[in-house]
């Protein structure tokens, strides 16, 4: 090892819990901006990776087969801007049942399903990947989408359409994968004639790839050469692979912002402890510096080995935190790539090298800035002074503030305290500046989680006090459990009325519609009686009141391209209905395309059938007991009541407090460490100073008075600073993750913390001090008076 090579080597170990401090702040940033980068990356690879091999469609485009012939629209394959095309196919909706064989109990009606006649998967455009079975080669033969909601749970069952003639009996013979979502199932082209009900005219399908789709204004502008090139009044629909895109980059997206925000706090906090103890290490070594060269050493030599030792811990920190990050990121998005069919883990070699080189870079350029001081240092001077002496204008202003502190009517230790950070102005800013991170971290954590447990109400809607919902049947051995079968209206509410204790009730629907324009299914929540007690949380607008009137998430009115006050028909079972939009709802659900509405609105008879019923008790009712009744009461219905809501608790939400809450821990104590490495640095430079103050008869406890006094200042204005900072960078970080997640978050949602909690908030900082200084203190009050009066 050279010279040089051990005169960084003992100035780490001599150093080591600063070493530490430097470590844990690159391990804390690199762990951060990993994970976040390795999100954004995989945020969008896994979608595009599976979209390119497939060679996903542009647009799905849906044409009235009573108004463009198959040539016609073969035609509109050569519109300005087409790249390829595929089609047209003909297309047909159905209400299928489940058959024989899939796992299903007989005469339970699925989803609207859109059926699609092609003779190949692979067509040059949307070429579907087969997940199990093989495609359809014969008349009465399916194969499933996989994505398709209720899909059956076993390959060579059937399916049942019973609304056609002969009732129509498709077997099942294969799970496909399509990116662009362009249809639940195919079939061949001959079997969509027998899905077609008589008189009716079954519509087209074409695909079209672009050559410039990158931008919803592009693919507008697409749109609208295509509905030239057609006949007139024939396009009925069409879905744009970015709403795909934008659904699929949704779950990921929620947390960049989040973590781009612990990222810039950890790289902050690394940058500062590093330059700190570097700047420390050169202002208690001054003597040191000067044996270094007058051993030899150049001024460029002695600054990195000083940059080194910075560099030393930073980078151990930085390599553990690039494999926590990337352990981070695996379980986050461990159900991404089967979603696709893609094998991609999340993982991202060039995001954990532009991090690393990153991290490690910034820590070097601060520690370069504070050591350069070395470099300049005359040998003579610094072999002669053996300590840096402090400069005329820091020492008036010292002996001003202890003058100013003596007044006060405090111990003298207290008073001595308090005027001792003026006497190093810029090392107590940098121990402030430790304190605000800390702080503002601590107050963004708290916010950060006061939004997501808001978050997670609104998922859960705890609406009354006891929630009644079906059994789930069991299935055919060898199958998974069934659906539930809802029970009839009738039956649950006379249950409910003859229960004593029934306060009020509230059903509780849901049926798969199609909107035109909008991609793939929208899902209806249709309410039976009073809903104003549904739970839900109302980012503008209000609640619907009544029949014809409905309330949607953010993500429906982007999708459909309305606004509050705008109507929406929806068709359901080959029957229209129109609501008009009321309200914007927060629903953070996996179905980004939702409408809740009165079942009123539909005509009569026609409504979804409750699944879910929810119960307000009257007061002084056992809870416990009256569910226990009504199960009993409602047992020969397939129904159970509890007293806990159909909704569990979110992953990503727990996922997203656990990261909180370790990131924030990290960062506590990085500014404690930085707080422990300035008040070493000071006892260190006044060791003689204390010395001279215990041969006075200071005790042992007033020395620790004297310690902690010090920071006490710091702590105050740090924390008063940090509050500000922490709430500033929580109300930017949770529009922030709500835009990237195309959700809009109400004030409510950001207006989490209380007066107590603030108050205890700001003052944070003073704990952190205080904790950070504390055991520098007993060291020091420990000492003995002799060797600290022999000290230079």
């Amino acid at each position: 090892m050279s010279a040089l090579g051990r005169v960084v080597r003992a100035g780490v170990r001599r150093r080591r819990t600063q070493s530490v401090a430097v470590g844990l702040a690159a391990l804390v940033a690199t762990t951060c901006s990993v994970l976040g980068g390795s999100l954004l990356v995989a945020s969008q690879d896994p979608f595009d990776q599976a979209f390119d091999h497939q060679r996903g469609a542009h647009l799905t485009a849906r044409f009235d087969g009573a108004r463009a012939s198959a040539d016609q629209l073969a035609a509109t394959a050569h519109a300005p801007g087409v790249a390829a095309a595929a089609g047209p196919y003909r297309t047909v909706t159905v209400d299928p049942e489940p058959g024989p064989g899939l796992g299903m109990p007989p005469g339970v009606t699925m989803g609207p399903m859109t059926v699609a006649g092609r003779g190949s998967a692979a067509v040059g455009v949307d070429n579907v990947t087969l997940v199990q079975g093989s495609w359809p080669q014969q008349p009465g033969e399916v194969v499933i989408d996989a994505g398709y909601h209720d899909q059956p749970r076993g390959l060579g069952g059937s399916l049942r359409v019973p609304g056609l003639p002969g009732a129509p009996t498709l077997k099942v013979v294969g799970l496909a994968r399509s990116v662009s979502r362009t249809a639940d199932a195919w079939v061949t082209p001959e079997t969509v004639a027998a899905l077609t009900a008589p008189g009716s005219t079954p519509g087209y399908q074409m695909l079209y790839r672009f050559s410039d789709a990158g931008s919803a204004d592009a693919m507008a502008a697409d749109r609208a050469a295509v509905t030239a090139a057609a006949p007139a009044g024939a396009l009925t629909g069409a879905q744009s692979w970015l709403t795909a895109k934008q659904g699929s980059d949704r779950n990921t997206a929620l947390f960049l912002p989040f973590m781009v925000a612990f990222g810039l706090l950890g790289m902050a906090m690394s940058v500062l402890v590093a330059g700190n103890v570097v700047a420390g290490a050169v202002g208690t070594a001054t003597r040191r510096i000067g044996v270094l060269k007058a051993l030899g050493c150049t001024p460029a030599q002695v600054v990195r080995a000083y940059v080194a030792q910075a560099l030393v811990p930073a980078a151990a920190g930085t390599l553990l935190g690039v494999v926590v990050g990337n352990a981070l990121t695996v379980p986050v998005l461990a159900t991404t790539g089967s979603l696709y069919g893609t094998d991609t883990s999340g993982l991202a070699p060039w995001v954990d090298v532009a991090v690393a080189g990153g991290t490690l870079a910034a820590v070097a350029l601060v520690a370069w800035a504070a050591a350069a001081r070395a470099g300049r240092l005359r040998t003579v001077d610094a072999l002669a002074v053996g300590r840096t002496a402090g400069g005329t204008r820091r020492d008036v202003l010292a002996a001003r503030a202890a003058a100013l502190a003596a007044r006060l009517p405090l111990p003298r230790p207290l008073s001595l305290g308090l005027a001792q950070p003026f006497a190093r102005p810029a090392r107590a800013a940098g121990m402030l500046a430790a304190v605000l991170f800390g702080t503002a971290a601590a107050v963004f954590a708290v916010g950060m989680g006061g939004t997501m447990s808001w978050v997670q109400e609104a998922k859960t809607r705890d609406a009354g006090d006891v929630a009644v919902h079906p059994v789930r049947p069991d299935g055919p051995p060898g199958t998974a459990p069934a659906g539930p079968v809802p029970a009839d209206r009738a039956v649950v509410t006379a249950a409910l009325d003859a229960q004593p204790g029934t306060a009020g009730y509230l059903g509780n629907g849901t049926e798969d519609v199609t909107v035109p324009g909008v991609a793939g299914a929208t899902t209806v929540t249709a309410f039976d009686g009073d809903s104003s007690w549904a739970g839900y949380k109302m980012v503008s607008g209000r609640w619907y009141r009544g029949p014809g009137e409905a309330v949607a998430p953010s993500t429906f009115l982007t999708e459909a391209s309305v606004n509050l006050g705008d109507q929406v028909t929806f068709t359901t079972h080959g029957r229209a209905v129109t609501v008009r939009i009321v309200g914007e709802v927060f629903d953070p659900h996996v179905q980004t395309n939702e409408l809740l509405t009165d079942a009123g609105s539909y005509p009569p008879g026609t409504a979804p059938t409750p699944d879910f019923w929810f119960v307000k008790l009257k007061p002084g009712t056992d809870r416990a007991g009256y569910a226990a009744a009504l199960t009993a009461a409602l047992a020969p219905a397939h129904m159970t009541a509890d007293t806990g809501g159909p909704h569990g608790s979110s992953g990503s939400i727990a996922a997203l407090n656990s990261l909180t809450a370790t990131l924030t821990l990290l960062l506590l104590v990085v500014a404690g460490l930085g707080v422990f490495n300035t008040v070493v640095l000071e006892i260190r430079e006044r060791t003689r100073d204390t010395g001279v103050a215990k041969a006075l008869g200071m005790t042992p406890a007033q020395t620790v008075g004297v310690v902690l006094a010090s920071v006490l200042l710091t702590g105050a204005v740090g924390g008063a600073i940090g509050l500000p900072a922490g709430l500033l960078l929580h109300g930017l970080t949770v529009p922030a993750m709500g835009h990237s997640a195309a959700l809009n978050f109400p004030p409510a949602a950001l207006d989490v913390f209380g007066t107590p909690a603030l108050v205890l908030l700001g003052l944070g900082g003073v704990p952190i001090a205080l904790l950070g200084a504390l055991l520098p203190a007993v060291r020091a009050a420990r000492a003995r008076t002799v060797d600290a009066l022999r000290a230079e």
